[in-house]
């Protein structure tokens, strides 16, 4: 059986995880592609964080006034840089509650379809137990790759941002 064949036996459910699905891979692709420009360039990214810093004319030469400094500069450049990484987090949350939703519609198809025409026909009733089963895999196709997505992303951030303080540091100390 083909794969489109499934998605139509899902039914609209299953479109719709096949549109966030597609909505999270598009926003995981760019991110790591993103995030791997961002590990190349960690010298210009210091450079412009020293900048940003020099601009606001530290008058202390106290180092814990600059440290705190350059850690609201590291905060400030890491939070534009998650934007949408918590999207991937959503899908990963969601889907599985979307195949659950579509689980549920499913087997209540099949319950009605038994309760107009009884048990004579299993083929009948059959159709909603395959929309039951077709979207819980569904959702959990969806799901465990963006889970593992959003992790890999978040560990790659934790590393960008390690570097950037080590080096924006090392610079001003």
């Amino acid at each position: 059986m083909r794969v489109i064949n499934y998605i139509e036996q899902g039914g609209p459910i299953m479109y719709l995880l096949l549109l966030i699905n597609m909505v999270g891979f598009a926003i995981m692709f760019y991110k790591f592609y993103m995030f791997y420009k961002e590990k190349n360039k960690i010298s210009d990214r210091v450079k412009s964080l020293e900048e940003s810093l020099a601009e606001k004319k530290i008058a202390t030469k106290d180092p814990s006034i600059i440290i705190e400094l350059s850690k609201k500069e590291i905060a400030e450049h890491m939070r534009k840089l998650e934007s949408g990484v918590n999207t991937i987090k959503i899908i990963a949350t969601i889907s599985p509650l979307l195949g659950l939703l579509g689980t549920v519609v499913g087997i209540l198809i099949a319950f009605q379809v038994i309760a107009s025409t009884g048990l004579n026909s299993p083929e009948n009733f059959a159709q909603g137990i395959s929309m039951a089963l077709i979207t819980t895999v569904g959702g959990l196709i969806v799901a465990i790759p963006h889970y593992i997505g959003h992790s890999y992303l978040l560990g790659i951030l934790d590393s960008l941002e390690t570097k950037l303080e080590k080096e924006l540091l090392r610079g001003l100390l």
